[in-house]
């Protein structure tokens, strides 16, 4: 019993630490025989003016995630507030950044609780998001292996079987949702009448939540909006190069050799990092940005590790500053309407249907 014990405890640990643990190893590996004090000295230079336009691009792109997202629950509520559903996204990230994939949870129980709608459809329209965010930047890998100047899948062998991981789980995963929906009067009929038999409480606790999950999976009705959530993710992955862009320019150096397509090279490389679980891509983020601008565009490793350091350091301060403004932003708003104020304990309170 003792033994047992101790043995789910060790493993609850080991999960907890094991994303810092990464994050420690890429960190090493990333900075590996690098000279930080040269790195932090192209830091020391850097443009204030370009600075600002990075950041207000950095904010731009969320805000468009924010508007997708808007547009994907209009069939569950059509007169979200944006300045919530903006709250809620900037909150998933600003969380990611201290414990790594629980902004997800965060972010759908922040904007269940502000809106007043089902957190457990707010999930399901997560889930749909996270899939139309794999298959776009897994596309805009393949489109960097054409504007790369050379043979990117023979500079990164593990490239080609990321994608293709990366699309069978889209596809994989679109079949699943699919056939959840389109078989939901069956699962109601079949599984949840004979549960019932034998619990009632529990058989509708558990219809409800389905129910609610499959709205989020749903949520999507019309063509047009489909054709617009397609536009805003494209659009979404345009502004991102256009960051990676503008941050070359945060440096004080030559910036004859930058260009929009290592820009494209870099951010779609460089996400990927960011889904490996480490607190805000932290180490990943790192390790695969100094890789590309030093192995593939030869950037010495000291100017590879500055602009990693630095954009990642300006995500995390705006990130986490912004959660927290926004929370106090947004309650005091909706306290003058007469809504309960809510923070990291209280989203978790009630029941989530």
């Amino acid at each position: 019993m003792i033994l047992d014990k101790f043995k789910k405890e060790f493993i609850k640990a080991v999960k907890y630490a094991l994303p810092f643990l990464l994050m420690g190893v890429f960190l090493v590996l990333a900075f590996y025989k690098i000279d930080l004090s040269k790195a932090f000295g192209y830091i020391q230079k850097i443009s204030w003016f370009w600075l600002i336009i990075y950041s207000l691009v950095f904010v731009f792109s969320h805000y468009i995630r924010a508007v997708r997202w808007k547009l994907m629950i209009k069939s569950i509520k059509s007169d979200t507030s944006l300045l919530t559903i903006f709250s809620s996204v900037i909150i998933g990230y600003g969380v990611n950044c201290v414990v790594p994939r629980l902004g997800e949870v965060y972010k759908g129980l922040f904007l269940g609780k502000w809106e007043g709608l089902s957190r457990t459809s707010m999930f399901g329209s997560i889930i749909v998001e996270r899939v139309i965010d794999i298959f776009f930047f897994s596309l805009a890998a393949v489109i960097s292996v054409y504007i790369y100047s050379g043979d990117l899948f023979k500079e990164l062998t593990w490239l080609p079987l990321s994608i293709t991981i990366a699309f069978i789980t889209v596809f994989v995963i679109i079949f699943i949702l699919y056939l959840i929906v389109i078989k939901k009067n069956f699962i109601n009929n079949r599984f949840f009448n004979y549960l019932g038999k034998y619990s009632p409480k529990t058989s509708n606790f558990i219809k409800e939540n389905f129910d609610s999950l499959i709205e989020g999976f749903s949520s999507i009705k019309t063509k047009k909006d489909f054709l617009m959530v397609v536009f805003y993710s494209a659009l979404i992955i345009v502004v991102y190069v256009i960051n990676t862009y503008t941050g070359f320019f945060l440096f004080n150096v030559p910036n004859e050799h930058f260009s929009f397509a290592m820009a494209w090279v870099l951010m779609t490389i460089g996400s990927i990092g960011v889904l490996i679980p480490t607190p805000g891509g932290t180490g990943s983020y790192h390790i695969l940005t100094i890789l590309v601008l030093s192995t593939l565009y030869n950037f010495n490793n000291e100017f590879s590790a500055a602009y990693a350091i630095l954009t990642h350091f300006i995500s995390y301060v705006l990130f986490i500053g912004m959660t927290l403004f926004l929370i106090i932003l947004v309650n005091r708003i909706n306290q003058k309407k007469g809504t309960p104020r809510e923070d990291f304990f209280s989203v978790f309170k009630s029941r989530m249907n």
